[in-house]
């Protein structure tokens, strides 16, 4: 599948996937970014891109980026829709500095990683009672449980 992309500094390369195993693209910075320590700041990435309709674009921390860099997303992810693709929508990397010192992000230097994922919409219909027995605990399927 084609998607279209624009770059806004065309020095810097297109992404690209680097193994044919690979799922997820790196996310270049464009300019030079300073993040001061235990801020967050916006990385510009250079690219607008024409998300395929029915699909998300994720951008999400390279493996290396944290203990490398000591930066994380802040929000986890972060999450670019089919229709944010004007003109001035340039992706953004949002990041949080967790060091004590200032990190120094380099023009062209890989700050993150894309991933395209399919995703459908849903109706709800809303009910009075949900199917099945409670789990318990929180995001785990261990039975861990808060005490009282």
């Amino acid at each position: 599948m084609d998607v279209k992309i624009k770059r806004i500094d065309k020095e810097i390369a297109l992404p690209i996937y680097e193994t044919d195993g690979a799922v997820g693209f790196d996310i270049s910075a464009r300019e030079e970014t300073v993040i001061a320590p235990k801020e967050i700041a916006m990385v510009p990435s250079n690219l607008i891109v024409e998300v395929p309709n029915g699909y998300m674009l994720v951008v999400a921390s390279r493996s290396s980026t944290p203990r490398k860099k000591g930066l994380l997303p802040p929000h986890g992810f972060g999450i670019i829709d089919h229709d944010y693709c004007g003109p001035e929508d340039e992706i953004r990397v949002l990041v949080y500095n967790f060091t004590e010192g200032e990190v120094v992000v380099q023009k062209g230097e890989k700050i993150a990683q894309g991933v395209f994922v399919k995703i459908d919409k849903f109706q709800w219909e809303e009910v009075e009672e949900i199917r099945g027995e409670s789990r318990g605990g929180f995001g785990s399927t261990g039975g861990y449980q808060v005490e009282d």
